[in-house]
């Protein structure tokens, strides 16, 4: 029987994550059993304390062991993490480097959330590519710039490494395990009984872009503004590098490093962004949004939205908008 590990770390950190994935694989062990089969995995909540509280105490967690006994791990998930990545990262590790040694003695790893932090901290996702939630992003790339970060994705997958979205997306990441190591049919049961639709690629229709403004070049800066604050205008490259008195190559060069977008990329990004809003909120056309955004053909208006948000407007205005959609 192979050896799963849920994480249970230091600090304040996030209990759901825990709690649905330990109950998420225990159906799954029941509903293989009850079909006559061995169950896949033995599962123990491990981490380094006796007891660990969240929510100020309100709730608390007893892991079943210490990591020190665990010999041979197979599969580690590690839950989300709180709002202060730096820290977390720092009361955590002897985790880190425990997860670090398990996987370089053959266990697979899976993260959820902001967990990819204290993975990406082990050093073993340099190179590689990762998904965390859309809201922290930001400084995740900041931490880890040698990390290939997906944002978009809402799972990846690569050399047993598994890292997913945001908050309840993890539901997606446990069914793709499930699959992945019990079979098709256990998934399905899985997806049935906790209600979690399968076969989720994108987390991208839920996020909020609001621009990498953390990076201290403060020509880039101006030019997002400028960006930002005149949708409607079509903008070159040459345009904003002229303004800020900027060679054309190295304001490319500068605005890619700062942001993570070609000036074009985050003009595009800000103008689906207020697109989206425009459906949520009001009850304009989709012609008459793709103006205000400074579009003039259905056409490209339609693929750069599908392609930012995974939905088309007409798809992404039904679903947050009914008022609009009657």
């Amino acid at each position: 029987m192979k050896h799963l590990t849920i994480i249970v770390p230091e600090g304040e950190n996030n209990l759901s994550s825990i709690v649905g994935t330990y109950k998420i694989f225990t159906r799954a062990n029941e509903y293989r059993t009850k079909a006559g089969h061995k169950a896949v995995f033995s599962i123990q909540l491990a981490g380094v304390s006796d007891e660990v509280e969240f929510y100020e105490g309100l709730f608390s967690v007893k892991p079943h062991t210490n990591i020190a006994a665990i010999t041979k791990a197979n599969l580690i998930i590690i839950p989300s993490l709180n709002h202060n990545y730096e820290k977390a990262v720092k009361g955590n590790k002897t985790l880190i480097d425990w997860i670090a040694k398990q996987y370089k003695e053959g266990a697979e790893i899976a993260t959820i959330c902001t967990g990819a932090f204290m993975l990406a901290a082990t050093g073993l996702l340099d190179g590689r590519s990762c998904s965390t939630h859309w809201a922290a992003s930001e400084n995740f790339s900041r931490m880890f710039p040698n990390v290939q970060l997906q944002a978009d994705k809402l799972i990846t997958d690569e050399n047993g490494i598994y890292t997913n979205g945001g908050a309840y997306s993890f539901l997606n990441l446990l069914i793709y395990l499930v699959e992945k190591y019990y079979d098709r049919p256990t998934a399905i049961f899985c997806s049935k009984v906790f209600q979690i639709d399968m076969d989720r690629k994108s987390q991208s229709a839920f996020t909020i872009f609001t621009g990498q403004k953390l990076h201290g070049d403060e020509v880039v800066n101006k030019a997002q503004e400028y960006m930002e604050t005149n949708l409607h205008e079509k903008i070159s490259v040459e345009y904003l590098s002229a303004r800020f008195a900027v060679g054309r190559r190295n304001f490319d060069r500068r605005f890619v490093k700062a942001t993570g977008n070609t000036p074009g990329e985050y003009s595009q990004r800000v103008k689906i962004e207020s697109a989206k809003k425009a459906f949520e909120n009001s009850r304009k056309t989709i012609n008459e949004v793709m103006y205000d955004v400074g579009y003039s053909d259905v056409k490209a208006f339609r693929e750069v939205f599908r392609k930012i948000t995974g939905m088309s407007p007409a798809e992404y205005r039904s679903r947050y908008n009914k008022e609009a959609s009657v």
